[in-house]
């Protein structure tokens, strides 16, 4: 089904796309929406991400759809990325200011007694530095040598994003705990 579907879309037909959108379009904009918190932005970045999808899919070499899955994802972080980076949003704080600043408790995230939903709002409130190596790290699974490569940062500055990150979510999850 989903093979005739690219093949479909190959040919240019533009019901098949449609299609398409409407089956990828939930998930993708749950990857978008990661990266790129405001909703106008994320609308704008996930409509350049389908155009690239459609007009290389002559390109694409179809396996399975995990694999379609798995590159549809691949465009849709590589599209939020660069409009992070065109829109000079990606600032990484300096380990050394990082560390001056105690803006966080040193304990790891525990995520224990909320839901997905306000884990997701907690990550979309953290700095775009953070919440990108955190999204890239923990969701995509990429190393801190191809964050590095990806961000154009070096491997330690990604590593230290991370670590802030980790602990500024931390806070809030228990500053979110203790209200209740």
């Amino acid at each position: 089904m989903v093979e005739q579907l690219v093949e479909r879309i190959r040919q240019k037909d533009q019901r098949a796309m449609s299609q398409f959108y409407q089956t990828y379009v939930k998930e993708l904009s749950s990857v978008c929406y990661r990266y790129v918190p405001d909703e106008n932005d994320a609308k704008d970045v996930l409509q350049s991400s389908f155009v690239k999808i459609f007009t290389s899919m002559q390109d694409f070499e179809y396996r399975d759809e995990p694999s379609l899955k798995g590159y549809m994802v691949k465009v849709v972080v590589n599209e939020a990325l660069c409009f992070l980076r065109e829109r000079k949003r990606l600032l990484f704080v300096n380990l050394d200011e990082a560390a001056i600043e105690q803006t966080a408790s040193n304990e790891e995230p525990k995520p224990n007694g909320i839901t997905a939903d306000e884990l997701h709002q907690l990550i979309s409130e953290l700095p775009d530095g953070y919440r990108t190596v955190v999204n890239l790290f923990v969701f995509e699974g990429y190393s801190h040598q191809k964050i590095a490569e990806l961000l154009g940062i070096t491997a330690s500055t990604s590593a230290s994003q991370l670590y802030f990150a980790k602990r500024l979510l931390a806070r809030k999850i228990k500053e979110l705990m203790d209200k209740r």
